[in-house]
């Protein structure tokens, strides 16, 4: 039997780490403001980790975890920042607010759905499956440059700081949620480690062209 002292630890560092996963995107933002445009990065990443973050808000009331409460009320509200950023310096400004105005009337359906489900339990599972599965597709979203990353030789696309960070997390949220004996915290964080650390090995793939590119500038 686990006690609740190493329970409430590791939720705590894991918490931690989240939100510093979360102010990861501070970096990204940066480097747009910097350059005046959002160039080859895609918001989607930040608007399924904002659709995530606030699936995890609901599912954490269902099953009373306040470690998972917390740190996503935090999350949210950074990545509404970091898309309103992205609004800012991309061409494609409507696009991004049409993923935005999608991904709240699909939030809305859901809350509207577990907050009138009489049977708790049951809500609890389908909030906790689309959480699960929005989590995946979070941590997946980057593959979806893989074919650009691979054409080009350049892993500029994608937001290394991000990736690192989703290792870290998912690492300690997977044994978290094997404490808990809970599947649906289990599930996205197991693949998001195998994910996080497939694209990461692109980063030591195109390491030397990286170099390269950095001495002809």
């Amino acid at each position: 039997m686990i006690s609740t002292g190493i329970k409430d630890a590791l939720a705590s560092t894991a918490s931690i780490c989240t939100a510093l996963q979360f102010l990861a995107g501070v970096l990204v933002c940066r480097k747009i403001i910097k350059n005046g445009s959002t160039g080859n990065t895609s918001a989607l990443a930040f608007v399924t980790c904002y659709t995530s973050c606030v699936l995890w808000i609901r599912y954490s009331m269902l099953i009373e975890d306040r470690f998972i409460l917390l740190v996503n009320i935090f999350g949210s509200i950074l990545q509404i920042s970091y898309v309103y950023v992205f609004i800012l310096y991309s061409v494609k400004k409507f696009k991004i607010i049409k993923q935005m105005i999608v991904a709240t009337c699909f939030l809305g359906a859901v809350y509207f759905y577990s907050f009138y489900e009489e049977d708790k339990a049951l809500s609890a599972k389908y909030v906790g499956s689309l959480s699960c599965t929005v989590t995946v597709l979070f941590f997946a979203s980057p593959l979806m440059m893989m074919a650009h990353v691979i054409k080009v030789k350049s892993t500029e696309s994608l937001p290394f700081p991000i990736i690192m960070a989703s290792l870290i997390v998912s690492s300690q949220w997977f044994a978290y949620g094997c404490l808990l004996n809970d599947p649906f915290i289990q599930i996205p964080n197991f693949l998001g480690c195998v994910l996080s650390a497939f694209q990461l090995c692109f980063f030591v793939i195109y390491r030397n062209n990286q170099v390269t590119e950095a001495h002809l500038i």
